[in-house]
């Protein structure tokens, strides 16, 4: 346990996770609290989110669990006003949901293009929309910077070797929205960063993944991507809540804008020592 966040509150979206074992925004909030902070843990899927809770609670932290769509207006809305009436503020906003699905221009349906840009995009819309007025009011009071995190990937820069055009597309957008925010909001508090993962070891990965890399073997699957990480080995979901620890921290308060980049070098090589097997057809999950 330490202190790095101590007393503050933090909202974190896509707190539970898709499987057994541990996503980007379960070890992310379980970290938070470690770190001494208030989290308040939103998920879609009410089991996901109350094992993330029940960690939280069986260490002697604080976690209140909500559930949520993050990409319904009136959810983010509904989420927003428990999690102040509860905690009186938000210090922290982490936005961690995604969707990805396993396609190429020619076989991505319509619906999957749109429920991409929905989820991966529209959500940190909504999100910083709804809670930035209550940052600034806050900040106004105290003086306090507050921090919004944004989760967007390395696929939204280059190609990671499957065709996964919407979510590509979709994570591309994470780093401008998130430049425009810190920006307009920069005198005003407020920082806004992201964390780009790139090849990942977690629970999001399975179901679209095993089919591209693997044939639908799993262990196959794994030991193709850790190949293609220049590590050896893919990163974890604690690797991105690392990140996203040091952004949500009073350490990084003069960084505003900025893509931290957690992928072991991925984007830093110009090729991948091993590609899939197969490009497989759609398949989605949610969150990270």
């Amino acid at each position: 346990m330490g202190n790095r966040l101590q007393d503050k509150v933090v909202l974190i979206t896509g707190a539970g996770s898709v499987g057994p074992g541990w996503g980007n925004g379960k070890a992310a909030a379980v970290l938070f609290a470690r770190e001494g902070a208030r989290v308040f843990a939103v998920d879609r899927d009410e089991r996901a989110v109350a094992e993330t809770q029940r960690i939280i609670a069986g260490e002697g932290g604080v976690c209140v669990p909500f559930t949520a769509d993050v990409s319904s207006t009136s959810d983010v809305e509904a989420m927003t006003v428990a999690c102040l009436r509860r905690f009186g503020g938000i210090d922290v906003l982490h936005n961690n949901v995604g969707v990805g699905f396993v396609s190429g221009l020619l076989d991505t349906a319509e619906p999957d293009w749109e429920r991409a840009l929905r989820v991966n995009v529209t959500s940190m819309f909504l999100t910083c929309r709804t809670i930035v007025p209550h940052m600034i009011e806050a900040y106004r009071r105290d003086g306090r910077i507050r921090s919004i995190i944004n989760v967007g990937a390395v696929a939204g820069r280059r190609w990671t070797g499957v065709p996964m055009l919407a979510y590509a597309t979709s994570k591309g957008a994470i780093e401008p929205f998130t430049r425009s925010v810190a920006l307009e909001f920069a005198r005003a508090g407020i920082r806004c960063n992201c964390v780009l993962p790139g090849l990942m070891n977690t629970p999001f990965i399975v179901a679209p993944m095993q089919e591209a890399y693997g044939g639908g073997d799993v262990d196959r699957m794994i030991a193709v991507r850790d190949e293609q990480s220049p590590t050896g080995q893919m990163g974890t979901g604690w690797d991105v809540a690392h990140a996203a620890l040091f952004l949500a921290g009073d350490e990084s308060n003069f960084v505003n804008g900025h893509a931290l980049v957690v992928d072991g070098g991925q984007s830093a090589q110009t090729w991948s020592p091993a590609r899939p097997l197969d490009a497989g057809r759609a398949a989605t999950v949610h969150p990270q």
